[in-house]
């Protein structure tokens, strides 16, 4: 009896000692950690008085030079307090304002790097100059409040928690989001991006829940005995869609399809595989027949990998003689049956708009160095840094007496600006 409750004596001693050790060790790395977090809203804050300075300095001048080396330092800056705001604990939707609204600050000043009139930069930063030192403010006294915390993470949460009333952050929240659309409004091409994202283009007759599982069941019918449950998007969602949910047996999945027309956007079906394996006509072959089937018919493949137990192809539209790169469809095709196992067609749904574009050929031998190879060559359409829809050739080239550094180059059909280059090898 004595050697056990002198067994039982040494374990709470030990236990006692290890959760001592724990303890001080957590409150060490508490300390640790708030003195980080001290350290980078201390240089969050420093970045924004400095881009504010800045800002209003290159308002001064007139001189080339001389604007130029402000529009650099805000360019830094404002990059920099970007990469600052991502690693502070801050609410997601403060931190995503303020990237955004740092980043259309930052891109400002890199574009305005080619306009020779500067007052053409001093009427955009007017507005912004005076929005950006009410920031400041509100951030100085926001912030304050996490000195005041004594690391308790707890209590942070909660002010920078814009829900939570009274919270400092709440109005500046409100803020940058106005500042954003004001200060930053959208150009034409980044309006009509916006609107494919959000299928404001969508303009057929809405479909009820009954409708949905009808389509449901003729795009996939191998699966329409299976038991099904549908529900509809919410509210505040980016596009009305119906969200169909299937169990049969091992079979389960679901798929999206859109309020308006009945637009299939994704499918996901998953089920044991078995060992067979079709060959890859036959797999294509599926694959082809379903996208006839989904009204996909101005596709062709323009990509195809395979794993395990799929294939897994992208299908791009193509107008006239060019594919049109963000109208595609990825396509999931199951190795053993050539059953559909997964579709994101999202992005043929946003579909883009073909605007007339002017085509100047190029003499790839003048545009590219001495002895370069041209492996292939095809007309597309891509999107540009600034979402215009552009004309471009696509060039697979290859450097000479080199089997490895080859590059998918692509260039501008009209002024022929390189838009990309991508090494494959």
């Amino acid at each position: 009896m004595k050697n056990a409750v002198y067994l039982l004596s040494i374990v709470v001693v030990i236990l006692g000692l290890y959760a001592f050790d724990a303890k001080r060790e957590q409150h060490a790395l508490e300390r640790a950690v708030h003195a980080h977090y001290t350290n980078e809203l201390a240089n969050a804050s420093e970045k924004l008085s400095l881009l504010h300075t800045t800002i209003a300095q290159s308002m001064l001048f007139q001189d080339e030079k001389a604007l130029h080396n402000e529009l650099d330092t805000i360019w830094r800056v404002s990059n920099d307090m970007r990469n600052s705001i991502s690693r502070l604990p801050l609410h997601q939707d403060v931190a995503n304002e303020w990237m955004r609204y740092l980043g259309r600050i930052s891109e400002e000043a890199k574009n305005a790097d080619s306009l020779k009139d500067a007052n053409k930069w001093r009427e955009k930063m007017t507005v912004v100059n005076g929005n950006l030192h009410a920031l400041t403010e509100e951030w100085e006294v926001a912030t304050a409040n996490y000195f005041q915390q004594d690391g308790d993470f707890s209590k942070w949460s909660k002010v920078t928690n814009v829900e939570t009333a009274n919270s400092p952050f709440a109005t500046m929240s409100v803020n940058l989001k106005s500042f954003n659309e004001t200060d930053f409004p959208l150009t034409a091409s980044e309006s009509d991006y916006q609107k494919k994202r959000e299928l404001k283009n969508l303009m057929d007759e809405p479909i009820s829940k009954t409708e949905a599982i009808e389509k449901f069941k003729m795009y996939f019918p191998k699966i329409d005995d299976a038991t099904i449950t549908v529900t509809k998007s919410h509210d505040d969602a980016a596009y009305p869609f119906y969200h169909v949910q299937f169990v049969r047996g091992s079979r389960i999945g679901y798929a999206d399809i859109t309020e308006k027309g009945g637009h299939i956007l994704s499918f996901l079906l998953e089920r044991p595989i078995s060992k067979d394996v079709l060959s890859h006509e036959e797999i294509l072959e599926s694959a082809q027949k379903f996208m006839k089937k989904a009204g996909f018919e101005d596709t062709e493949v323009t990509e195809a990998r395979e794993n395990h137990e799929a294939w897994h192809f992208v299908f791009t539209r193509k107008v006239d003689d060019a594919l049109v790169y963000p109208d595609s469809v990825h396509v999931k095709v199951a190795k053993d049956n050539g059953e559909i196992l997964g579709i994101n067609a999202m992005e043929y749904i946003q579909k883009e708009t073909i605007n007339k574009q002017s085509e100047n050929p190029i003499d790839w031998k003048q545009f590219f160095g001495e002895g370069v190879i041209i492996e292939d060559e095809k007309k597309i359409y891509t999107e540009n840094d600034r979402y215009d829809l552009r004309l471009c050739y696509e060039v697979i080239a290859r450097l000479p007496n080199n089997l490895y550094d080859t590059f998918r180059v692509v260039v501008d059909a009209e002024n022929h600006e390189v838009v990309q280059i991508d090494a494959l090898s």
